[in-house]
């Protein structure tokens, strides 16, 4: 199959999208299929990336609220894309406006709608939770599920990384939903690549022994991640014993989170490690994962750390719970940094690496191309 993925959360300074993206350019013609990412960029351009993978960028605007992000911001120019590169199968993998201009489309492939993103767990909740119950934020929202279940309609598929979110999104009338969990890039992240040198040069960084406990946070420096939750928490838990904590995170919070952490010598954060060979190593150095964003439909760090061996501290709710399960970790109320320094303390405890079974990124795309194929047949069936 000629599979194009409409990815707007495509960037090359991007996090777990992006890391996604690479592992299936790599991944689909493994497995016999030719990967088209059709992305917006600051130029129309064709970026190959091996046989049978390739990017390919339309001219667009930059997004105004993270400027390393762009959006499809014409439709037509994204269906005459659509139009010369005859997909076989077209995914697209936003829920906002592209997923329309994908919708409308008149090709004749069949498509899915990959939810990379949870919009109401990331804003709506996350902003009114504490005052009403989802419910009526639900209800108050109406117009995105109306967009979501008008647009569901025209997809095949509407694929979730977690069985929350297609429960949920089935029961708010969201048609064809279906679960494909995601895993992490084979081979790897493991236990054995812990490196005692390295864990104590982090320590360093923070000011403490290697006796003290090193955590560490990854991910995009966003409201929704809920770092000061978790500064605030590692703070409180370092009243009963040394702990540092390394964030390795870019993003618009930038400010706001080195304002937040202030003068504490044990929290320091750095620019993201993309060299993924050295990023293993430090996920395997350290002695626990904390994580506070709710709102994630799969967390791909949570999963690489479950494989790298280390213990996960996570909130309750969204998809990153699902790691701590099966003695991955412990869950704490979600943004309640007392309850997640009562985590970390209960968690260091405990002591020790924790080699868990981990689904790999091979099994998601096996999966999910299955999943295309039977649609691929269907549709040349009917016709």
């Amino acid at each position: 199959m000629r599979i194009v993925d409409v990815c707007a959360f495509y960037s090359p300074r991007g996090g777990g999208v992006r890391t996604y993206v690479e592992e299936k350019m790599r991944t689909g013609p493994q497995m016999g299929h030719e990967i088209v990412i059709l992305a917006p960029g600051d130029e129309d351009a064709v970026i190959e990336r091996g046989p049978r993978a390739r990017i390919v960028t339309l001219k667009s605007p930059r997004f105004p609220l993270d400027r390393k992000y762009w959006y499809f911001a014409s439709g037509p120019q994204l269906h005459d894309a659509l139009d010369e590169l005859r997909p076989d199968f077209v995914e697209v993998g936003s829920p906002w406006r592209s997923a329309g201009q994908v919708a409308e489309w008149k090709g004749d492939a069949p498509r899915s709608l990959v939810m990379h993103a949870d919009p109401l767990s990331a804003f709506a909740y996350r902003w009114l939770g504490p005052v009403f119950a989802r419910p009526t934020i639900d209800r108050q929202f109406s117009v995105y599920w109306e967009h979501l279940r008008r647009h569901s309609r025209h997809f095949d598929h509407v694929v979730c990384a977690n069985s929350g979110l297609t429960r949920r999104l089935a029961q708010g009338g969201v048609s064809a939903t279906v679960t494909v969990p995601m895993g992490v890039e084979p081979g790897r992240f493991s236990p054995l690549k812990r490196d005692a040198a390295l864990r104590g040069q982090l320590l360093a960084a923070c000011d403490l022994p290697e006796s003290a406990a090193l955590l560490l946070g990854v991910g995009r420096l966003a409201p929704e991640k809920r770092w000061p939750t978790v500064i605030d928490a590692v703070a409180a838990a370092s009243r009963e014993r040394p702990i540092g904590l390394v964030l390795f995170g870019e993003g618009r919070e930038r400010r706001a989170i080195l304002g937040h952490i202030g003068g504490n010598p044990h929290v320091r954060l750095f620019t993201p490690e993309r060299e993924r060979e050295t990023f293993a190593r430090i996920l395997a150095s350290g002695d626990a994962l904390v994580h506070g964003g709710d709102a994630e439909t799969f967390c791909m760090v949570a999963a690489e750390a479950r494989a790298s061996g280390i213990p996960l501290i996570v909130p309750d709710e969204g998809a990153v719970v699902d790691h701590a399960a099966g003695g991955g970790g412990l869950a704490y109320t979600a943004c309640d940094p007392e309850a997640a320094a009562r985590a970390i303390l209960a968690v260091l405890s405990a002591g020790g690496h924790r080699p868990c079974a981990t689904r790999t990124m091979t099994d998601h795309f096996a999966d999910l191309f299955a999943l295309y194929e039977a649609s691929v047949m269907g549709t040349r069936r009917a016709a």
